[in-house]
């Protein structure tokens, strides 16, 4: 079943376009990420979820119930939609404890007094903060007000939870233990969430599904694993990471099991890599070949892709030595090991098995 569906929805400001046709579906239970650079309209799309902003066109489901439709003039207020948002500054409010902050959405629902303590205490120990109920919320780290801001989200039990780039203001080192402790809260509770974020590598740890979007519009939507190793166009590719971005002429397509595979010619060099169904001999495509799967000095695999090349670069990164290196009008980036050191000014061959590999049209 369903649990947030947004068809052909849109946003206008006066004469400035902020959404354009707008359609996703997210299922019950799972995590979808909008992703997007700023301005794309990610966050006014999840306003309108929220119903923050009214969507001048197309509709918002949740669950069985239509929220909004443009078209009908059909709008339920964000109080009636079972939604818990979460904002990036928290929204914390100073003068209360976390129990006051936590509880305040089920003050102003007029719940019995015993019932709103029982709702804070058990949202406060989702989060690991029971023993912090009564601290002023002054009193708090930018780690602890995100997690009062999430139990507040959770403490009237929604039906969606939303999240608006909660974790932009925390230090890497904790940004990253919060995003593996959002993922497994949501997980354990199941709850349908929708959560906006700029960072490609949170979306790939969180989401369950990534949506892409570029200038108002969703480029493309699918599992994390797909989106990264098989895009469905170049700039979606280029939304992960520095994938190198190859040009290249189809001349031939052939089946082998499951796989469609296309013989490419770029400049100066050619081979075999994964390709979807539409792509056909004569097409100009632009093969995907992200750093960390081409191999410095290894073998031609028997279907794949292989180079000559100059090393121009190299950067020590730690855990990998990152090198730059000229393939006559070609510039490809290479991860190898951290042990793989090669100098610059060297000659060395990159090869790449097709299978990780992708071509994609244009």
């Amino acid at each position: 079943m369903p649990g947030v569906i947004l068809e052909a929805i849109a946003k206008h400001f006066g004469p400035v376009r902020a959404v354009d046709d707008v359609s996703l579906t997210v299922a019950d239970g799972r995590l979808l990420t909008l992703l997007g650079p700023s301005g794309c309209g990610k966050t006014t799309t999840l306003r309108m979820i929220a119903g923050l902003e009214q969507n001048d066109a197309g509709r918002i489901i949740i669950g069985d119930r239509v929220v909004s439709d443009g078209a009908r003039g059909l709008f339920v207020p964000p109080e009636r939609r079972e939604i818990g948002m979460v904002f990036q500054s928290y929204a914390i409010w100073p003068h209360m404890t976390v129990a006051a902050n936590v509880g305040y959405p089920l003050e102003v629902r007029h719940l019995p007094r015993a019932a709103v303590r029982a709702r804070v205490i058990d949202a406060l120990r989702l989060m690991q903060m029971e023993h912090l109920a009564e601290r002023p919320a002054t009193a708090l780290s930018g780690g602890q007000q995100q997690r009062v801001a999430i139990a507040r989200a959770l403490v009237f039990q929604p039906r969606v939870l939303l999240m608006d780039e909660p974790l932009s203001n925390l230090d890497a080192q904790l940004r990253e233990q919060m995003r593996l402790e959002i993922r497994a809260l949501q997980q354990r509770l199941a709850i349908t969430t929708v959560y906006v974020t700029h960072d490609q590598e949170e979306a790939m740890v969180l989401s369950d599904e990534i949506a892409v979007m570029h200038e108002l519009r969703v480029l493309d939507a699918a599992a994390p694993e797909i989106m990264y190793a098989r895009p469905a166009s170049r700039a979606v590719a280029a939304f992960f990471g520095t994938p190198n971005l190859l040009p290249a002429k189809v001349r031939e397509v052939r089946r082998e099991g499951d796989e469609i595979l296309a013989r490419v010619d770029g400049e100066g060099w050619e081979g075999w890599c994964a390709a979807p169904a539409n792509v056909q001999a004569g097409d100009a495509v632009t093969v995907i070949a992200r750093p960390e799967i081409i191999r410095l000095g290894a073998e031609r695999p028997r279907t794949g892709i292989a180079w000559t090349g100059v090393v121009r670069q190299r950067i020590f990164r730690g855990a990998r030595n990152v090198y730059a290196i000229e393939s006559g009008a070609l510039r490809v980036i290479v991860d190898a090991p951290p042990d793989q050191t090669v100098r610059e000014g060297t000659t060395v061959t990159l090869t790449v098995d097709s299978a990780h590999t992708w071509a994609v049209l244009g």
